[in-house]
């Protein structure tokens, strides 16, 4: 079976309607619009996320990355972008993901975990059991100010592979990918899917040329 058959590629920071086009040209399945964070790249308003949302056609995904911690807000922040996948960026810590799911029905939820120890595997089969994925990501929830996404930095894989074969939900990959580092991510965690920001930018903007150079470094098959 091809690559572009089995593997998901999601890419985050979508700041307009034209990078969203120019990323599904590419091949992307996946966008990933970023709502107020802490800290990283891609915010942009909720006005903005929902035009986006609305311009991009079935069945490409839109993924709303919020790191509200409150079930309710995050509920209200999906009804107002209207968006078809909500990322969970931090801890859900107030109201439980089944408030979310009976508030947004048809909504895909999707939780980050950031791979940081042991004590992530044990986070990730904890979580999956209420979520429809898993997203594997080098923030760091513990800094003052927390770093949710968009690090460009890598994290150790084999956690990641540890996760993902302790799991029964898709686990999509993101930290620090390019097409320079791809196939040995691919090889190493065997994840449904790949998410990415910075490898494909260049200033901040969606870069044409990056997004070509990942999706031609992109093995043919999967072993």
């Amino acid at each position: 079976m091809t690559m572009s058959l089995n593997m998901r590629i999601k890419i985050c920071c979508i700041a307009s309607v034209d990078e969203a086009r120019m990323a599904i040209r590419a091949g992307a399945s996946a966008l990933g619009l970023v709502s107020a964070m802490p800290s990283g790249p891609g915010v942009i308003p909720w006005e903005r996320i929902q035009e986006i949302a609305a311009a991009v056609p079935p069945p490409i995904a839109t993924f709303l990355l919020t790191c509200s911690q409150n079930a309710a807000e995050i509920v209200e922040q999906q009804r107002r972008c209207r968006t078809n996948t909500i990322q969970i960026c931090d801890h859900l810590t107030t109201g439980s993901y089944d408030e979310i799911r009976r508030a947004t029905p048809g909504i895909s939820i999707v939780q980050v975990i950031h791979v940081s120890g042991e004590e992530s595997v044990d986070e990730a089969v904890e979580v999956a059991r209420h979520v429809d994925a898993i997203l594997l990501d080098s923030g760091n929830q513990k800094l003052a100010v927390k770093e949710l996404g968009g690090t460009g930095r890598t994290h150790d894989w084999r956690l990641s592979r540890r996760i993902r074969d302790a799991v029964n939900v898709p686990i999509f990959l993101a930290g620090g990918l390019s097409a320079m580092n791809v196939r040995d991510a691919i090889g190493s965690v065997d994840p449904f899917g790949l998410d990415l920001c910075s490898g494909v930018r260049t200033a901040g903007a969606l870069d044409e040329a990056k997004l070509r150079d990942f999706f031609h470094a992109l093995p043919s098959s999967r072993a």
